[in-house]
């Protein structure tokens, strides 16, 4: 059976006051992760009535193109850093295409 693309939705809610530290760390993620071979699409989105809260909308070639992702330097050395600076726990879920 084919590989089929996977969408990720990611939400992330910065603590009061961390906002802007989290936006730059988040915004660091888009030129690196943009030249991975398996990705498709990698965008970053602001709340439009709460600024806290940003969202990836992300879309990958595989499901192995994804894990990959996952296991980049840079992609972990994010979530390190803005553990402490988070109001809730990252929320990803991932997404096939039906239609």
């Amino acid at each position: 059976m084919a590989e089929s693309k996977v969408t990720v939705l990611a939400r992330i809610k910065a603590k009061s006051g961390m906002e802007g530290q989290v936006r730059a760390a988040a915004m660091s993620l888009l030129a690196p992760t943009r030249q991975e071979a398996g990705c498709l699409e990698y965008v970053l989105h602001e709340g439009a009535d709460d600024k806290s809260v940003l969202m990836f909308y992300e879309n990958w070639a595989s499901k192995e193109a994804l894990d990959e992702h996952l296991k980049k330097p840079y992609l972990q050395a994010f979530v390190g850093k803005t553990a402490q600076m988070l109001a809730e726990p990252l929320d990803v879920t991932l997404w096939e295409i039906i239609g």
